[in-house]
Parts: C-alpha cells; structure tokens; sequence
C-alpha cells in the first residue's frame, strides 16, 4: 500500500473512531478540523492537531479519541458562554477542558487512554524540541499543561517531564496551587468545572502578562521575543492560513423525510439526455477545442506519466496465454508424444502467462450548473488529460454532464402552475443529461465533445441525484469488471423553482439518499471530487481541488491517486 493510500485510510479509520466514540454519525473531519454535518466545530485544544505525515498512528489514534470525547462530553454553548475573553486564558481554557473530557474515559477502555497519553506526550516533547521552555513564559504554559493533566486525570508525569517542571511547579504553588486541586472534584460537572478553569487559566494569564511586562523593562533579547511569538503560535487553535476547505451545505427537508413520500419529479416530458456537441455549432465546438489544446499545452503536462500511474493503480494481473516447454506447471497435450519418443524430456508441461490488465472503467459526471462556469477550464482540461491517459492504461472512460434546459423551472414550472400549484410537486424543471465522451469512443474520436465542456450556455442549474442514478444505470450495463463513478462538483444540489415549491433541502436529501442507494447496491465505487470545496456530506469517499493553485500536472495526479483506493468507504 502506497503513502497516498495508507494516508487515505488512516483518514477514514480515524473519522470513523471519532464518530463511534461520540455517537454521532454526523461528525465529519476535514484536514483534522471537526465539522458536524456541513457546520464547523471549535477547535478543541492545541494538541489535538496533528501533522499526518510526521505524526505516527497512535497519535493520529490519540486525536481522534480526544476529538470523539470532546463531542461526547463538552456542552459547546455552555463552554463559548464560561469561556474567558483574554486570549492566553482562552487557550488555557480549551485545554483544561480537553483534560476533563479525556479523564472520564472509562476504565475498560485501556486503548483509548493509552493513545490519548501517547497523543498528548507527542505534543509536549515537540513542545520541548521547539526550545519554547527556553524562556520563563514557555517553561511555565508547559509546567501548567503537565500539572493540570497530572491532577485531572490522575496519571503521573514521567520522570523527566516532572524534572523539568519541578522548580516552576514550586514557583507556582502559591499562585495556581489551591486552584489546581479543586480541578479533579468538579470534573463530572461541566460548569462547576469551566468555573474552577477559567479562574486559573485567568491566573495564569495575569502570571504570564507580569512576566512580558518584567521582561519589557531588562534589555532587549531578540531569541526571547521570537521564542515569545512562537509560544502563542503553539497554543493557537488553527491559523487561518491552515483551515480546512469549505464544507457544501445540507439540511433536512421538512417534505422527504417527515412525510416519508419518497422524491417526486412532476414531469418528464421536456427532459433531455444529449450528446454535448449537438448542442453546439460546428465552427464554435472547432473553436473551443483548439482553445483547450492550447490551454493543455501551456500546462505542460506528462500523460504517459500518468498512464503508468495509472496502469499500476488499476490493472490486475489476468491470464493472457500459455508459456511452453517448460519443466513443471501443467502437463501440455501437445507434447505427449515427444515424451513417448523421448522418456527422458521434461520440457512437457505448460505455463500460464500472465499481465497486467486494467479491466475498469470510469465515469466523470460533471456538474453543469451555474456556478461551474467560472471552473469550466480547468475541469476541461482535468478530463481531457485523464481520459487520454486512461486510455494509454487500457482502461475506458466516458464523460458525462449534468443540467438543466432552462432557468428557473421552465415550462415544467408552467405546467404546475396551470394545474393549480398542487403541493409538494417534487422536481420542477426541465432535466438535461449531457454525454461528451461515451465508453466506447475513443478519446480522439470524442476530443470536440469534451471541448463542448466550454461552452458557457450549456451551464444553468443542477439536479444531482438523478444524475448519480442515470451515470450509475450506464456503469452497471458496462462489462468492466471494475466500475468507478467520479463526480466533480462545486456544490450542493440547486434548481431555484424545485426549493421554492418543496423546501430547501429537497435536492440536498435526495443526492444523498441516490448515493446510499448507490453505494447499498454494489458493484461501483462512487467518489467526489470538490471544486473549492468539501463534498464530504453526500460522498464518504471524496477529495478536494485546490483551485489557488494553478491547473496542472499535480491536480490530474491527485484525482489519480483517488481512483486507486478500492474498497467500500466506511461510513457511520
């Protein structure tokens, strides 16, 4: 297993750990931010934000546990209404409660406590490396984590830990000292608790303040001012230049689920599937192909290199012929009579000859909407490359889209206001489902179809599950024994005249219950890839394009990289 997809498991294990621990099947990672559903949670405490590629597993494990429990145990508007203004005592605060939540981790759950140690340890010898117990600040945030977590959860510091703190520790004693064992008692009670926190995170603050003030005063120590800094950097909770992409949003729909009538559409009759290059003038589409030619060129990008990326992630050895005279395997009939002739040969039997087959094929679904457009170009060129360099790998690949014939409902919309605006009408407007490249064409035969992806008229709003449905009915009619769907979207559902008929959420609900009906059904694996954006409420599987960066041969990588992980995703 490569680094890509031991990494992208180890993400799936720990996000799973995290919503088992708390209950909660809505809770979400992204880039180890906690989200519930498409809202963003807190950050919890500084040592519950890892680096995946330096951290080991038991402390990726660790931040899970401490997230899990902290959903579980921590009332969140109690905590943001106790929670103290000063911004050193804010941090302190989060802490001391990270600490409470992680001593009430039950005795039986011997893993979990040993990975929360493990986790917490890590943090603080990274605390050590970085020189921040250096300078008396340091050395006293340090000494105060290290006492506080001792007493709270009655686990003892190790020896050389409690070395180094001994002589802050007693420094402190009369300060923070009687505060400090009032923490334990309180700990079953979140409010007596936050109360107990935050007079000594105040404290120390108002310590640490004495300190800078004091230091102010003596020369200036330009290491002790950028050690200063790096202190407050440390104990922040996310800087915002390393917050996580956006989430797409979903909320429930007062029609779908309370009433159980299942997802309705009110008419078919101006639905549309297309091929892309019908709906667009020959010299337009002519055009518009040698605009994405051009634009591919300037990325300079290695397609045979991501061929034989993908050659390997795909392909699976298959038997392609027999190797003859040899001397073990299967006995070959052809040579019976040279073994009558000759007693003595052993070059009799046969071998299988095998290589490496990529029986697969993908599905890009693309969504037409609106706001895609801005997007067009770089998911142009996202397709065309890797439906060139599928096809190198001997794997096959169609391109499909997804629309709407008009804005606004169109004459569906019409027809349900002449019937009398009957409620809950289900889906009001006209679907089209747009093919730019069918399985079966070649990418040369089916390069001015992709270029039709270009053009602006063909965006306007988008319908997603019935699109899920129609690209899946497509794959299960294909003979590849492997299948894979990838949408690539930068959003939720939206047809403005169904929300305004139904509610909201209709859309949101009905994609998501397409792709559990998907996924329950087998035989495709289905992923998303979110333009700017997180998909992570609709699709366990999912990955996210950076569109600050510029398009390129590391964008086409990195969906590559996603076609390689086999396997159901786990879900709550």
């Amino acid at each position: 297993m490569n680094a890509a997809r031991r990494q992208e498991r180890i993400d799936e294990l720990c996000a799973a750990s995290v919503r088992a621990l708390a209950g909660d099947a809505a809770l979400r990672l992204h880039g180890w931010a906690l989200y519930r559903g498409a809202d963003p949670l807190p950050a919890a405490a500084p040592h519950l934000q890892p680096e995946p590629g330096a951290d080991d597993l038991a402390s990726l494990r660790g931040v899970a546990d401490g997230l899990g429990l902290r959903s579980l145990h921590t009332d969140l508007a109690l905590h943001e209404g106790l929670a103290p203004v000063d911004e050193m005592a804010r941090r302190l605060f989060d802490l001391l409660e990270q600490y409470r939540v992680e001593s009430l981790t039950p005795q039986i759950m011997r893993g979990v406590q040993a990975n929360l140690a493990h986790r917490h340890h890590a943090w603080c010898r990274a605390f050590v490396e970085a020189g921040l117990t250096e300078t008396e600040q340091g050395l006293a945030v340090f000494a105060v984590a290290q006492i506080a977590r001792a007493r709270v959860t009655a686990q003892p510091m190790d020896e050389q830990t409690e070395d180094l703190v001994e002589a802050t520790r007693i420094a402190l004693a009369p300060h923070i000292g009687e505060t400090m064992t009032r923490l334990r008692p309180a700990r079953h009670d979140q409010a007596a608790y936050a109360q107990v926190a935050r007079e000594l995170a105040e404290r120390v603050a108002a310590l640490l303040r004495d300190g800078d003030a004091n230091d102010a005063r003596g020369p200036r120590n330009e290491a002790r001012e950028q050690r200063r800094q790096q202190l407050g950097l440390w104990l922040q909770s996310r800087s915002v230049g390393d917050r996580p992409p956006p989430v797409a949003g979903f909320g429930a729909s007062r029609i779908l689920e309370p009433t159980g009538q299942g997802y309705r559409v009110f008419t078919t009759a101006y639905d549309q599937q297309a091929h892309a290059d019908s709906l667009v003038r020959a010299e337009e589409l002519q055009a518009l192909r040698e605009q994405l030619d051009r634009y591919v060129a300037e990325r300079g990008i290695n397609v045979a290199r991501l061929a034989h990326e993908l050659r390997q992630r795909l392909a699976v050895p298959a038997v392609d012929d027999w190797i003859a005279g040899q001397e073990e395997g299967r006995i070959d009939g052809r040579r019976l009579a040279q073994m009558v002739a000759s007693p003595a040969e052993r070059r009799i039997f046969k071998q299988e000859r095998s290589q490496p087959l990529a029986d697969a094929v993908v599905t890009f679904l693309l969504d037409c909407s609106g706001s895609m457009k801005q997007h067009a170009q770089r998911v142009a060129l996202l397709v065309d490359v890797l439906a060139r360099a599928l096809e190198q790998a001997g794997a096959a690949s169609e391109v499909l889209g997804y629309t709407t014939r008009a804005w606004n409902g169109g004459r569906a919309l019409h027809d349900w206001m002449r019937a009398g605006r009957p409620t809950h009408p289900g889906r009001l407007n006209e679907v089209r489902h747009l093919v730019f490249k069918e399985a079966e064409r070649s990418w040369r035969r089916s390069r001015r179809g992709i270029a039709a992806l270009l053009k602006p008229d063909l965006y306007r709003e988008g319908i997603d599950g019935e699109a899920i449905d129609w690209a899946c009915a497509r794959l299960r009619a294909r003979p590849e024994a492997r299948k894979i769907l990838v949408t690539v979207s930068d959003g939720s559902p939206m047809d403005s005249a169904t929300a305004r008929a139904n509610d909201a959420h209709y859309l949101d609900v009905h994609l998501r219950a397409a792709v559990a009906r998907q996924y329950a059904a087998g035989g495709i694996e289905i992923m998303a890839v979110g333009v700017g954006l997180s998909l992570s409420p609709y699709y366990p599987r999912h990955r996210v394009l950076d569109v600050s960066q510029p398009a390129g041969q590391a964008m086409c990588a990195e969906v590559a990289r996603l076609l390689s992980a086999r396997g159901r995703p786990l879900r709550a």
